[in-house]
This record gives C-alpha cells, structure tokens and sequence, in this order.
C-alpha cells in the first residue's frame, strides 16, 4: 500500500486533504497530494496507508475511500484487459480471502464525465474475465473485500482492494436515492441519506417505534415529510409556508414561531433541522434540546463558510466533544459531508437518554 485514493465532493479536495492529513499525524503517519481543483478527488500519498485507512469511516469530508496496492499507466486501448488480469492475479496471492465483487469509478467532476461512461462499460467484461480467471467470487459477496479500479482516463488505471468494514454505504460515497413523487422539495433526500448512514440500511424498522418529532426551520417540508413517510407526527416549526399537500396528512402541526425560541411541551423521539444560520449556533441550540431533554436524538446541518469549512467545523467538534465527554460519555456524535450535501455538513447526534 502506497497511497489512499479518497472522494470527496468537487471543490472539497483541500478540506478533504487537510483532513486526513490531520488525522494521520495523530497517529504518526504523513503524506501528500497534488490536488486537482474540483475533481472530486484526493491521492493521498503515504507509506503508512495500513494504519491511515481505518480512520476514513470517521472523517467528515471523505466520502469513501480505499488503499492503492497496483498503478497501470498507457494501457493499450486494444488490450487493457491482460495488464489489469495480471495486476489482479498479484492482488489474488496476498489476499486469500477472495474478492466478493470489482467496481470501475471515476472522479464526479465536471472534466471526467467521459471516462464515467468507459468504466461503466468497461466493469462488465472485467468482472466476466476475473470471473473466467478464477479472481472474483460467482455471487457479488458483500462480506469479502472488493477489488476498486479508479480511472483518471480510459488509459490510466489505480487498482486496490477495500475492506467491508471502511466501505461506504455506496460505491464512491454517491447515494443514488429516488426523488419521491409528492416530496415538497429535493432537500427530502439529505434527511433520507442521513438516515441511511447514520441508522444503517434498516432505518424504517427503526423508525417504526418512534412517533413525534420536531423540525426546525421546516418550510416548504423536505424533511418534515420524510418523516410524514414513516406516520411521524411532526411539529413544523418555521413562519414560512407549508407545503399544502403535507399538511392535508393530519400529521403536520405548523408552528409559526422561531425556531431557536419554541420548545415541546413534551420530550419528541427526533428532532431535524437544516435552517440557515450561523453552524455554531445551530450546534449549540441541538445539544441544548437533547441535553435538556426536548429530544431523544437529532440529525442537522451546519451551514459552513467558504473559507473556513474545516476549521468551523473543527472549533464545533471540538465544543461539543468537551461537553459530551463531559455529561454523556456514552453520547453518538458523527458528522458527513454527505453526497446530497452542498456547502454544508450533516451531523448525528444521540445523547442515548441520559439525564441532563
């Protein structure tokens, strides 16, 4: 392992280097990259790539990511098939567990858009031949390590193999959610995607049991009706308007009021909010509503400046790690720049019902 090929949203490449970079040297390790502005991507190069790639999951603005084992440069275009079969099959001999399924990705910026149409091509005769050569398992095997080929181009590859418990809930970090027919707004899908990553792919089931919630700054209703969906009763807070359809339901209270002043009269199982204002104090209110027991747990965005995206985030972090470690050691606080996110984070936090 020579380097760590990490994604990130097109234009996050310097808070997503600065990042890792920050969280290697904790633990003793460096390295380096050329970024290439708004490419979606970062080649970390290090010699300590092992310790460095455990600490992904954690980090905010990687979306994925995944050692690099192999580099093919100019491959012939009439043959790129037998270097990468024979750069797999060197792959094969240290990693006997097998390989439970190959992804061929591409950067998300703007300039490869052509070579997202080759790899989405070329992965199927790949994955037929590994499978010819004995390479990769008949069945896609979730539980096994993946093979992962990134494309700079058609004709410059990076090969790697991931491990399950670092992978992303999606190839790249790249949720391929639905927009649903009657949603108010796209901003449904940020609250969706939070679910996901957060609770894990059986996030209905858990929702199941969970009945109130509150969401702040709710106008028009993106996240007030993904909560809807699951036959939440949700008070809307926001004096804005409400999509009509939404509260047609009888599950919507709309309160007019302001968001960082109205309180429940009674302690709610979730409490959203995506509204626009300073992230430190957005933060601060949400650790206020869980610590004085509004809400059972609460999933926000922060809304972070150009310029300053990595250290808001970090002066925030570390504020509420001091008050967590402090009055709930047994608190879950996690943040991602998820894929639906722009200029802004998602943030999960769940005091786990201890007394304020």
């Amino acid at each position: 392992m020579t380097a760590l090929l990490l994604y990130c949203r097109p234009g996050f490449e310097k808070e997503c280097l600065a990042e890792v970079v920050d969280a290697a040297s904790h633990k003793g390790a460096f390295g380096w990259a050329n970024l290439q502005p708004n490419s979606g991507f970062v080649l970390f190069e290090t010699e300590q790539a092992e310790q460095v790639y455990p600490l992904l999951p954690k980090l905010v603005f990687t979306r994925d990511g995944w050692p690099v084992t192999e580099r093919l440069t100019e491959l012939d275009t009439q043959d790129r098939l037998t270097p990468i079969i024979a750069a797999i099959a060197r792959l094969e001999k240290r990693n006997k567990a097998g390989f439970g399924n190959v992804s061929c990705e591409y950067a998300e910026g703007d300039e490869f858009h052509s070579t997202s149409r080759f790899a989405s091509k070329f992965v199927n005769p790949l994955r037929q031949a590994l499978r010819r050569e004995g390479l990769l398992t008949k069945k896609e095997r979730a539980d096994l390590p993946a093979l992962r080929l990134f494309f700079s181009d058609s004709s410059n590859v990076i090969i790697g193999v991931d491990s399950p418990n670092c992978r992303a809930s999606w190839p790249m970090g790249v949720a391929r959610l639905k927009f649903p027919a009657g949603a108010p707004s796209r901003s449904t899908l940020k609250l969706e995607e939070a679910f996901i990553h957060f609770l894990g792919s059986d996030w209905r089931e858990q929702l199941a049991d969970h009945h109130t919630a509150v969401d702040l700054g709710a106008a028009p209703g993106g996240w007030t009706w993904q909560l809807v969906n699951q036959k939440i009763y949700v008070h809307a807070v926001d004096n804005g308007s409400m999509d009509t359809q939404l509260m047609d339901t009888a599950l919507v209270d709309h309160v007019q009021e302001d968001g960082f002043i109205w309180k429940p009269k009674k302690r709610v199982d979730w409490l959203v909010c995506d509204m626009v204002e300073k992230p430190a104090k957005v933060a601060r209110l949400m650790y206020q509503w869980l610590h004085q027991q509004h809400a059972k747990a609460a999933i926000f965005n922060l809304k972070l400046p150009m310029k300053k995206r990595l250290h808001q985030w970090q002066e925030i972090k570390e504020e509420l790690d001091n008050l967590i470690a402090e009055q709930h050691p047994s608190a879950i606080f996690q943040a991602r720049h998820l894929y639906h996110d722009r200029e802004e984070i998602t943030v999960y936090l769940n005091l786990r019902n201890q007394n304020g």
